[in-house]
């Protein structure tokens, strides 16, 4: 019993042996993941071509192990494993010699020790690194010899591998900050004289462990740093006034996988480029010696990354030349669209010689002529102003230009029709107003009182007439539902009154093609504010009469927004939403004819019958 016991917490220690290099290999492969993904995301960066003959990492190491072990002084026949703890105490080095940018061999040395145990391994193999400006990424797949020894065992030498990789921060040149290194770590061991060959895994167990390091890394040797040089050259180097030049700048030393940009000053002439060559204009520049500067620039280096030149030039001065001067005008010098301007220039030349006028332009409309006369056609053209001008030239070839505007003036307003102002004021717009919860689906002209229908006959005679003028006007037919009953409900009763209300309209003779509707159910309703005001705004209500109207202001309010508004088309006019309160059919329009109950008569009492029972 006992040996099964001791089988079975072997068993349970395995199994969470397995889960440790589980999890140890899942942390290393989850860092090489991440690794992968920022090298990927580093190609969108440019790499460097320079790079150190040899670098040295000097760091802090930990180390989890992920073996298991005889449990020192146990039963030679009924070993029990012994999972090596995790050791963080630990330092790390490796050496590594560079064969270009990217490829390198690595030498490598760690060690780790804790509570009577420690691990070291001696590495060497191949090593590959991405340099970028801001990171440099490595991988590297190193064949060890792993030294073991756990406190009451004999230390053990074994074979092992380790696959891992890790970034790094430049600092400067010669240092960076190692970031962090991630590692697996295998190994094989030998402690066939601790156990019985019975108990393979622990005879030979497979060490499969996790270390991670940081540190700084130094670096010496290689290609020396190239300062970035500039060299600037101009041509011709002597020209006279007004004369082109032409600058060029040759930059070298700059990384030739950067994009630099170049910058051109100078004190003579007008410069004009932004790459390697730039062109002086040297109209405007007095005789004399000049200089050109060329500055160009490495954004993406940190040092080292600028680099300016210069280069002398001479302007000689020009025999005397004048050029001549010229003024424009035009008449009428404004109109409106569909008129012609004369136009005429006036040049001369200080030194007296010929000249001619030419070239005529305009910004709108068409302009002909030759000389120092010209018209200018303004049919079709937009109000606004048009800029004419015209180009003096004297014998020599020298010019001068003039320009003058012409203003294109608003066409005057189409007048006004005194019948369709008459019409749009007469048309009063009233709300229609419905009875509470019609019309009836299975009476859907229900609903519509005589005042009601009274307003729109007055409606409809007006903007019959309306159309007569104005052909294309509609009238906009807005549907409303007090906020009881559902969305749906309200949506629909809306629906029916405007298409009564429409249905009257056409009955009326008003054509169904200028006549618009929208139904909004009990959305937009009237506020209780909203209605107040109205009631307060309405003249033909007494103040006992609003009094007793604010008094059931709710009412009120519900009454009010059982109702089609009405909107013109052509203005935007909206019809008033005034509550008609003084209608004889007002009551029924808020909710019954109260009034009408309390004048009813009561019955008699019915007479007792004199018939003996």
């Amino acid at each position: 019993m006992e040996a099964l016991a001791q089988s079975r917490i072997y068993l349970e220690d395995g199994m969470s042996l397995c889960s440790s290099f589980s999890r140890g290999r899942a942390v290393v492969v989850g860092l090489l993941a991440i690794l992968a993904l920022s090298l990927i995301s580093s190609s969108a960066f440019a790499q460097s071509d320079s790079n150190p003959k040899w670098d040295v990492f000097v760091g802090y190491q930990w180390l989890h192990p992920g073996g298991t072990v005889p449990t020192p002084f146990g039963d030679f026949n009924n070993p029990i494993g012994f999972k090596v703890p995790d050791m963080s105490k630990g330092f790390g080095s490796a050496l590594t010699y560079n064969f270009d940018p990217h490829w390198g061999v690595e030498f490598d040395l760690g060690h780790n020790w804790g509570n009577g145990n420690y691990e070291a391994t001696g590495s060497v193999g191949p090593r590959v690194m991405w340099r970028t400006d801001g990171a440099n990424y490595f991988l590297h797949t190193l064949v060890s010899l792993n030294r073991v020894a756990v406190n009451g065992l004999d230390a053990q030498n074994g074979i092992g591998a380790i696959l891992g990789g890790g970034m790094d921060l430049p600092i400067k040149k010669w240092i960076a900050f190692r970031l962090f290194e991630a590692d697996y770590v295998w190994g094989r061991h030998n402690y066939s004289d601790f156990v019985s060959a019975n108990f393979p895994n622990l005879a030979r167990p497979q060490f499969e462990g996790v270390r991670l390091r940081t540190g700084f890394v130094f670096s010496w040797g290689g290609a020396p740093e190239l300062i970035p040089a500039a060299a600037c050259s101009v041509q011709p180097a002597e020209v006279m006034v007004g004369e082109p030049i032409t600058a060029t700048v040759t930059a070298s030393n700059f990384n030739p996988k950067h994009t630099v940009t170049y910058a051109w000053s100078g004190n003579g002439g007008q410069i004009t480029g932004k790459d390697t060559t730039a062109q002086i204009d040297t109209t405007n520049a007095a005789p004399g010696s000049y200089t050109v500067t060329a500055h160009v620039n490495d954004a993406r280096e940190k040092r080292n990354n600028e680099a300016s030149c210069s280069a002398t030039y001479t302007v000689r001065p020009l025999p005397p030349k004048n050029p001549p001067t010229v003024s424009l005008s035009a008449s009428p010098s404004s109109l409106q669209a569909g008129g012609t301007v004369q136009l005429s220039a006036n040049c001369t030349s200080p030194d007296s010689v010929g000249v001619s006028v030419a070239s005529w332009t305009a910004s709108g409309g068409t302009v002909s002529g030759s000389g120092s006369s010209a018209a200018l056609d303004t049919t079709g053209t937009s109000p606004g102003s048009i800029t004419v001008g015209a180009t003096c030239t004297d014998t020599r070839g020298l010019t001068a230009q003039a320009t003058t505007q012409v203003m294109i003036e608003n066409p005057p307003p189409p007048p006004v029709n005194p019948e369709i102002v008459r019409l749009e004021a007469r048309l009063s717009l009233h709300s229609i107003y419905f009875v509470t919860d019609y019309p009836k689906v299975a009476n859907p002209k229900g609903g519509l009182l005589a005042s009601q229908q009274k307003t729109l006959i007055a409606l409809a005679v007006d903007f019959k007439e309306y159309l007569q003028s104005k052909p294309d006007a509609h009238l906009i037919l807005g549907g409303h539902a007090d906020h009881r009953g559902s969305v749906e409900y309200n949506q629909a009763l809306s629906e029916r009154r405007v298409a009564r209300t429409r249905s009257f309209l056409v009955e009326q003779g008003v054509p169904e093609a200028n006549i618009e509707t929208k139904a909004f159910g009990k959305e937009h309703n009237l506020t209780t504010e909203e209605v107040q005001g109205e009631v307060e705004s309405n003249s033909e209500l007494t103040s006992e009469e609003r009094a007793r109207v604010l008094k059931n202001i709710v009412t009120i309010r519900m009454a009010s927004n059982r109702r089609v508004d009405v909107t013109l088309s052509t203005t935007g006019q909206t019809s008033v939403r005034r509550f008609p309160f003084n209608a004889t059919d007002a009551l029924t329009l808020i909710g019954g004819r109260e009034g009408e109950a309390k004048k009813r008569v009561a019955k008699p009492a019915p007479k007792k019958s004199t018939k003996k029972q």
